[in-house]
């Protein structure tokens, strides 16, 4: 009966998608319950260890499933230096009035390890008038706290999604449809 119960958990384990388990989860060595919240562009590397004996005895019973050891590109991530989020700030600083049509910018940006925020890439504009007047903003905000890897400032980056009036939805564009 044993035996029968020991060959079950090993066939349901093996059977298991590696989601339906839960690894031990670290990320720059602390554990960690909620790893959906690092972006992407953050981490630099991943490693999954499997729920073997050598791992057990260096991670604990936690590793019973495995661990997943993530390394982010810094130790303390960039910290806004304005009493709310990058996105907000900006948002607040550029003037759209509500009877304008809704629009939408979308930039990916550099923390430079000084804490000026640099425009990397443009992602998004609807409106060009909507995109300068961003653009200005990012230009005169507040420098950040830059990232730290090591105690050594380190650039970092983001994703600045900026959508006014808030509230108002996109006009859908136009399509030509041929028959």
């Amino acid at each position: 009966m044993k035996r029968t119960i020991i060959v079950t958990a090993l066939l349901l384990s093996a059977l298991l998608p590696a989601a339906a388990q839960h690894p031990l989860c670290l990320v720059n060595g602390t554990p960690t319950e909620n790893i959906d919240a690092i972006p992407p562009e953050d981490i630099e590397q991943v490693e999954m260890l499997p729920a073997d004996e050598q791992t057990i005895a260096r991670y604990g019973e936690e590793a019973s499933e495995g661990v997943l050891l993530i390394t982010l590109r810094y130790d303390r991530p960039a910290a806004f230096a304005a009493d709310t989020t990058f996105g907000s700030y900006i948002a607040r600083q550029v003037r759209w009035d509500d009877d304008e049509p809704a629009a939408r910018v979308i930039l990916r940006y550099k923390v430079t390890p000084d804490g000026r925020t640099v425009v990397v890439q443009e992602l998004e504009s609807t409106d060009n008038r909507l995109k300068r007047r961003v653009l200005k903003a990012v230009e005169e905000a507040p420098n950040w706290q830059p990232a730290q890897k090591n105690g050594v400032p380190v650039e970092s980056e983001g994703v600045l999604s900026i959508q006014l009036p808030e509230g108002k939805a996109l006009p859908r564009p136009v399509e030509l449809v041929y028959r």
